[in-house]
């Protein structure tokens, strides 16, 4: 007869496995279930004459190993529940079934978490009558196959839960001769894998050596500037470090008619060559000087190259599109001559303008 310290015995004897479950799953695993149970034929025992109501209540512990992931072997105990009946003599029975199991068990998984399983194996049952309230107790032991299917789902990687139907034939009291039953068992179980799965080994990745094509000292990545020469000093984008020096040219000079501030056409041509350099010079601004011939009064003298300034000044601005901000005219009279004296030859040379170019040069910095 089982008792309980043979199912401490069977539920302890699992724990040495549960030690060797370190890395990753192992073949071992345990369980347990609960169901309900129905005895059969439920009006045709031999000693039985009136129908009686059942105890279907059952359950089992269990703990299986895997050949592989599709087979493996279970040891378990359960116990079927009782049914109840009023026999010819008017005597109350309460039959049930308990015992051992052994069994195959296989397994065909439909996805990652669901699989569909399939048992057969014996049960080592004692058949047990607490016949009128147990003043008539007796029992028989034997051996009785059984079958089951079952649908499972992978709730963890360790944890499974499955839906399980048996068959138990021939739950027989030879002894006595007054039993002959069959059993089916509808339960659901949850079982428990020792382990876990194994991480998956990572390969590190081949990293290239950092190329540096232009040899500026920024590799290519990262360089933002590429074939810069080597001798310049980079910013950390690899680009040239430039510096700025401001530089001033003298562009030339235009001539006027005598007591006249109008530009002639043929001076047009310098102006535009004025402007062409402004536009590709940004940074650039110009100062145009308004100069007069000594002849007449020196207060009318220094008008007049105002206006000659302005004029010139004018058309950087409205015909060539140079922004006010970087084109300063000024008249300086009869202060700054190229030729002293009021001859001819002075006269014509004074009555001019300069344009004098203040630039921002940039240049490399060199290693």
């Amino acid at each position: 007869m089982m008792n309980n310290t043979l199912k401490a015995v069977l539920l302890t004897s699992m724990l040495p496995f549960a030690a060797n479950a370190a890395q990753e799953l192992t073949p071992w695993y345990v369980g347990g279930g609960v169901g309900v149970n129905d005895y059969e034929p439920s009006c045709d025992l031999k000693t039985m004459k009136v129908c009686g109501k059942d105890d279907p209540y059952a359950w089992d512990v269990f703990g299986g190993y895997l050949f592989n992931d599709y087979f493996g072997v279970e040891l378990g105990y359960r116990d079927l529940g009782r049914g109840e009946w009023t026999d010819y003599a008017n005597k109350r029975n309460d039959v049930g079934a308990k015992g051992m199991t052994l069994g195959l068990v296989g397994f065909m998984p439909l996805s990652q978490r669901w699989s569909l399983s399939a048992e057969a194996g014996a049960m080592n049952y004692l058949l047990s009558n607490n016949k009128q309230y147990g003043t008539e107790y007796y029992s028989d032991s034997g051996v009785a196959p059984y079958f089951g299917v079952g649908v499972g789902y992978n709730i963890t990687e360790n944890l499974k839960l499955q839906a399980k139907y048996r068959r138990y034939e021939n739950l027989e009291d030879d002894k006595w001769n007054t039993l002959d039953m069959e059993s089916n068992y509808w339960g659901l179980e949850l079982s428990y894998r020792f382990g876990r799965t194994a991480p998956a080994a990572v390969v590190a990745p081949v990293v290239a050596a950092p190329v540096d094509s232009d040899n500026d000292g920024v590799t290519d990545d990262m360089d933002q500037c590429p074939n810069t020469p080597s001798t310049h000093q980079v910013d950390g984008n690899g680009c040239t470090i430039y510096k700025e020096t401001t530089e001033q040219r003298d562009v030339g000079s235009i001539q006027f008619a005598n007591n006249s501030s109008v530009v002639k056409n043929e001076s047009y041509q310098q102006i535009e060559k004025l402007a062409n350099y402004m536009n590709q010079h940004p940074k650039s601004t110009v100062l145009i000087s308004g100069h007069a011939s000594d002849v007449g009064k020196a207060e009318y003298n220094m008008m007049l190259s105002d206006k000659r300034a302005n004029a010139v000044a004018k058309i950087l601005v409205e015909k060539y599109g140079i922004a006010q901000d970087r084109v300063e005219a000024k008249g300086f009279g009869i202060t700054q001559p190229i030729i002293e004296g009021s001859s001819p030859a002075a006269n014509k040379a004074n009555r001019r303008i300069e344009a004098h170019v203040t630039g921002v040069k940039k240049e490399a910095l060199i290693k």
